[in-house]
């Protein structure tokens, strides 16, 4: 798939930062997301992830930077944004008293969406996920793994062009997690698409990402595909745990903990 013009791409980010007070969660980031691929932020609990995604879809302002979403802007022309983003957050709340089917309903009366644009595609990833049986239950009583996949299903329904999903694949059991992966892959191939997945999971990031952004303290401290970021540790052969933790703080206090294990310090 050809590269779109840099105004086209489906997320440009510049020099972002979050902050909340006095604390920094994300620190001048940059990065772009091309048409047609998976890009992973890839970092531990409180590198910057959940922030940066916020930023994207307008939940928090940025103190400084710039982001553009297919040439939008979140904050100044945010419902043209929100109208192009699907959005799955780390930690949702969910109507309990509403069913799926309700849910679902409700996620596209708030798009505007009549049946017929979106309920052929409901029936077929339901059935994929095999949440067939829970459709007309209290969202309430199902499991947490159910509703992270209505989740998903909701993210998809209006067919956005940029999917913003932040740990996606919390509470899934391996084989929707598979199926999940065989979906997003098929899905950025089509329409200038592309996602944005954060996940602190080293081995779904190799599975499914095409490039990977990895965040220390809100920093990057590392850009580009699995090839690109051996070379940044010289090391032609590491796996992505060996570059991830080669890039990190964590790599240098495991290194310290195993040293003060043995008795070396």
């Amino acid at each position: 798939m050809a590269t779109l013009p840099s105004s086209a791409d489906p997320l440009v980010i510049e020099d972002l930062t979050v902050a909340y007070g006095s604390v920094t969660a994300v620190d001048g980031l940059s990065l772009r997301v091309r048409a047609g691929e998976i890009y992973g932020l890839l970092g531990s609990n409180g590198a910057g992830k959940t922030s940066t995604m916020k930023a994207i879809v307008g939940l928090v302002q940025p103190a400084s930077g710039r982001i553009r979403v297919a040439g939008r802007d979140p904050v100044s022309e945010d419902m043209a944004v929100k109208e192009m983003v699907g959005y799955v957050p780390e930690t949702a709340l969910l109507y309990d008293a509403l069913s799926p089917r309700e849910f679902l309903e409700f996620v596209a009366s708030v798009r505007r969406l009549r049946y017929d644009d979106y309920g052929s595609l409901v029936h077929e990833l339901v059935g994929a996920l095999q949440v067939g049986a829970d459709m007309d239950r209290p969202l309430a009583t199902l499991s947490n793994g159910t509703r992270q996949k209505l989740l998903l299903v909701a993210a998809f329904l209006h067919r956005p062009r940029l999917l913003v999903l932040d740990e996606p694949f919390n509470n899934l059991d391996p084989r929707s997690v598979r199926i999940m992966r065989d979906l997003l892959t098929a899905y950025v191939r089509e329409g200038n698409r592309a996602a944005l997945f954060s996940t602190h999971t080293v081995e779904v990031a190799e599975r499914l990402c095409h490039r990977l952004a990895i965040l220390d303290g809100g920093k990057l401290q590392g850009e580009g595909t699995l090839a690109e970021l051996r070379t940044m540790i010289r090391r032609p052969e590491a796996t992505l745990e060996d570059v991830y933790l080669g890039l990190t703080a964590e790599g240098e206090a495991t290194t310290r903990a195993m040293e003060l294990l043995r008795g070396k310090a």
